[in-house]
């Protein structure tokens, strides 16, 4: 694996080659982040909410989420191949999505990204992107 630099910081740093799809394991970092992701929804009792209103059983909105984060991620686009552009905001917008779904849906990906992504510097960029489309999806 090459990994690019930067003169000032010696840490590898994501470019079109080095997506953090690549970054952070490929395929299977990547599937086992939408897993734990649920995993931790359905036990922490502070995601009960969250949890209460998602489909069961969850292996095909894990299936999807994987397929999603593949692509968000840069690796390959599994979810538009199958369903088309994501459209996340429309998507979402039969649920109500207020800040506290919003920051139950951030505390399970914050613990999973914390077992799963092991670069300090990667975990915090992915934590801050997706902290801005899950707020993105606030809709009340």
């Amino acid at each position: 694996m090459i990994f690019n630099k930067t003169t000032v910081n010696s840490k590898p740093h994501p470019t079109p080659e080095q997506t953090p799809y690549i970054m952070m394991g490929g395929e299977y970092c990547v599937r086992r982040l939408a897993n734990r992701f649920y995993d931790i929804m359905q036990s922490d009792p502070l995601a009960k909410e969250l949890y209460a209103i998602h489909p069961l059983p969850l292996d095909t909105i894990r299936q999807k989420f994987f397929e999603f984060l593949s692509g968000w991620l840069g690796g390959p686009a599994l979810f538009e191949q199958k369903y088309g552009h994501p459209r996340l905001r429309a998507r979402h917008m039969p649920f109500t999505v207020n800040e506290q779904l919003r920051d139950q849906w951030m505390l399970c990906m914050n613990k999973a990204l914390d077992e799963v992504v092991e670069d300090k510097l990667l975990r915090e960029g992915i934590r801050q992107s997706i902290g801005q489309l899950a707020s993105h999806m606030i809709n009340c």
